[in-house]
């Protein structure tokens, strides 16, 4: 009888004490990887991560951040597809727009599908963000119609690299709404663009608000030499910039209107974050729902207040659901920003 009760409790306790998943993450250190420099609004998000997801991962490992810029991000979105361990021990986070690249294709530099990463989310969907056109005060074009009209002033913009976020955007909004830009790039990242800027060897930038209240809080001072022109990614205008329109209220034409409103599809998961393609099912399962238990984490939501940063966050299931939508859309559309990215 008593070695009957010990067999009944040992396979009681036999659960508890198997945790595959939390046996593989004791005492690991993973990696995340950020497709941008230090400082910027994408290492900003990545770093919050870094301090606070481990605590929600069984076994809870630590996480550090490396940077790894290059081609718009688009070097650490191709390392976590081809390169990166396929075990759930990294992470990355890039452009808003690499997953757009990956679904639609036609860019020979890109090495990956997106809909075969292990994706846990954004922390953000931008509800109460945008995608803005920051410009300085002293530019040639000091109004929307100047910038708009057939020979009127061009507007000089900082960009990275061909197919990164600020040029296919600038691309975007010239074919659109008819704005006169012409785009720098070449610069590394964002805070060399930003710096660019307020130097005057540009004059302007596109740029998140999240990213200007947590890493340039100046821009916001009634008394900055810079201002918001144009609202990107937003359906409606933010209360606090009444006056700044949106893209698609610019809109040329119908067909530009749908073209905008597909390219803005990205934005709702305004700051990807995924894993390796193949991570066992266990582990990937285990990674998403503490992806989005940390962003109920009352610490964690303190620490973005005081960085001024928007969490609104988006899960795998959403992620998955925009790349479908992304696919699904209108095959002249989809060419159209082909061409854009492509620089055609």
């Amino acid at each position: 009888m008593k070695r009957l009760a010990f067999l009944i409790a040992l396979c009681a306790a036999a659960p508890a004490l198997a945790d595959p998943v939390e046996d593989f993450y004791k005492g690991k250190q993973l990696q995340l990887v950020v497709g941008y420099g230090p400082g910027g609004g994408y290492d900003v998000y990545a770093r919050l991560t870094a301090r606070f997801f481990g605590n929600h991962i069984p076994g809870k490992p630590t996480i550090v951040v490396q940077n790894m810029p290059g081609a718009g991000s688009l070097r650490a979105a191709n390392w976590i597809y081809t390169n990166a361990p396929k075990d759930g021990t990294a992470f990355a986070t890039f452009a808003r727009n690499m997953p757009m690249m990956g679904v639609l294709g036609g860019n020979p530099n890109v090495q990956f599908d997106a809909r075969k990463w292990t994706w846990l989310g954004s922390p953000t969907s931008a509800q109460d963000d945008g995608y803005f056109l920051w410009v300085r005060k002293d530019a040639k074009a000091q109004t929307l119609d100047d910038a708009r009209r057939p020979g009127g002033p061009e507007i000089i913009l900082g960009g990275t690299s061909e197919g990164s976020t600020d040029t296919d955007v600038a691309a975007l909004m010239k074919k659109t709404i008819g704005l006169n830009l012409r785009v720098v790039a070449g610069y590394p990242d964002g805070n060399a663009m930003s710096l660019a800027m307020e130097r005057g060897e540009v004059e302007g930038r596109f740029i998140g608000l999240s990213a200007v209240a947590s890493t340039l809080p100046g821009w916001l001072k009634p008394d900055a030499n810079v201002r918001p022109m144009l609202q990107f990614a937003r359906a409606t205008r933010l209360k606090q910039f009444p006056d700044v329109p949106t893209a698609r209220e610019l809109a040329k034409d119908e067909q530009s209107r749908k073209l905008i409103e597909l390219a803005e599809i990205p934005y709702l998961l305004s700051r990807p974050l995924v894993s390796a393609p193949g991570v066992p099912a266990d582990r990937a399962k285990a990674l998403q729902k503490a992806y989005m238990d940390m962003m109920k984490d009352p610490e964690f939501m303190a620490e973005a207040a005081k960085l001024r940063i928007d969490i609104s966050p988006l899960g795998a299931d959403d992620a998955l659901k925009m790349l479908d939508a992304l696919a699904n859309a209108p095959d002249d559309l989809k060419e159209e920003i082909r061409k854009l990215q492509s620089g055609g």
